[in-house]
């Protein structure tokens, strides 16, 4: 593979630590800025909203411009977004740089994965995603545990340097490693971008990337609830059993890559089907701290194994113009964060028991299972007619 998929990689992880640290960190930050707990929540549900803004405005800004040195802005956004929040004496000021973080992950994800699908040969390009994506896997693995480690122990301004220091390391990566031959422009402009979306198996695709994300993370949002009141771990305990989550992740995302590239629909449909009786299993065995560690590293392998898989069904799709449906995707991932959080909620506040939004996270996951089944068969059906259409022309006189 490629040496400028680890500089994209690399990004990945910086985006991917910016978005989950602030969890981990949000007391201190909160307490710093005599602000409450729900005024703190804003400095993640804000960042999950730019996201979606950022990765259709800001790419649908950048079509027409070469793909390498939008990358390069991107990342240098990114920096200047949490060196502010690093420096932010305010928490207006605090969640601007949120904010402007924000706004370049979803446009690098999104170009990004068309950059490292133009790196590598047809039959590797859900791999080559999938290595970019690792990024965001390992900050979840890694980068998460010890940047909140960090922060507890030198102030949660420390963290913030740190990931400023990984952008800036990141954009000489990108600069140096990611060649030129991607440099072309990233598409024709905004009007033969918005053509993807004629294509109904693009529209498929995004609706199971709802679908799907919303699953795993409505269960994954009250994760820690389940994990002390249900299955009877310590709060302590909930930041180590989350690195098993983060390891099944990283497995998944880097398997699921194989199998998309080996038979696409296929793979997503089952991979799908695997999450929902995985989900399910979890509600069920919850009470015992074995078989939660055992759900929990198998719920993070079926929910991330998806990834590559998605991205690339949705760019092949739209192959004419990959830019801003790839955006759109990444889009569709945060939209179902955000959908699967609020069902997992209504179920608790309903007082159905924090294994509620485990079931509520398998149901919706069914219903990926049953979209992604639907637009594969409308796909090959499409397929074998134009075949048949094909071998039905009369062959050339002469």
């Amino acid at each position: 593979m490629p040496i400028g998929l680890i500089a994209l990689a690399l990004g990945g992880f910086g985006i991917g630590l910016t978005e989950f640290v602030i969890a981990g960190l949000l007391p201190e930050v909160a307490a710093d800025f005599h602000v409450n707990e729900a005024a703190a929540g804003w400095l993640i549900s804000g960042y999950a909203l730019a996201v979606v803004v950022g990765a259709l405005g800001l790419t649908a800004a950048v079509t027409r411009l070469p793909r390498k040195p939008v990358l390069l802005g991107l990342m240098v956004l990114f920096i200047g977004g949490n060196a502010l929040s690093a420096l932010a004496p305010t928490y207006e000021v605090m969640l601007s740089g949120r904010i402007l973080a924000a706004l370049c992950h979803g446009a690098f994800f999104g170009i990004g994965s068309v950059v490292a699908a133009g790196m590598v040969a047809p039959d590797k390009q859900a791999r080559a995603i999938a290595i970019m994506f690792t990024g965001l896997t390992a900050a979840n693995v890694l980068g998460v545990p010890f940047g909140t480690l960090l922060g507890q122990a030198l102030g949660w301004r420390s963290t913030f340097w740190a990931i400023t220091v990984i952008g800036v390391i990141a954009l000489i990566g990108v600069a140096v490693l990611v060649p030129r031959t991607t440099q072309g422009a990233t598409s024709n402009g905004l009007r033969h971008e918005l053509t993807a979306f004629r294509s109904g198996q693009v529209w498929l695709s995004i609706a199971v990337t709802v679908l799907g994300f919303g699953g795993m993370f409505g269960a994954f949002t009250y994760i820690a609830y389940t994990l002390t009141d249900v299955s009877g771990f310590a709060s302590a305990a909930v930041p180590w059993l989350l690195i098993v989550f983060g390891v099944g992740m990283f497995v998944g995302n880097a398997l699921g890559g194989r199998f998309a590239d080996r038979a696409l629909d296929k793979s997503l449909v089952i991979i799908l089907a695997g999450l929902a009786v995985v989900l399910a299993a979890f509600a069920l065995v919850a009470a015992s701290p074995i078989a939660t560690i055992a759900a929990l590293l198998l719920m993070g392998f079926f929910g991330f194994a998806t990834v590559a898989g998605l991205q690339t069904r949705v760019m092949m799709y739209a192959d004419h113009a990959p830019t801003l449906a790839s955006g759109a995707n990444i889009a569709a991932f945060n939209l179902g964060n955000a959908l699967g959080a609020w069902i997992g909620g209504l179920t608790i506040t309903a007082g159905l028991g924090y294994t509620s939004p485990l079931w509520a996270g398998s149901l919706i996951t069914v219903g990926a299972v049953v979209v992604m089944a639907f637009a594969a068969v409308t796909a090959r059906r499409r397929r074998v007619r134009a075949v048949e259409q094909h071998s039905d022309q009369p062959l050339p006189v002469g």
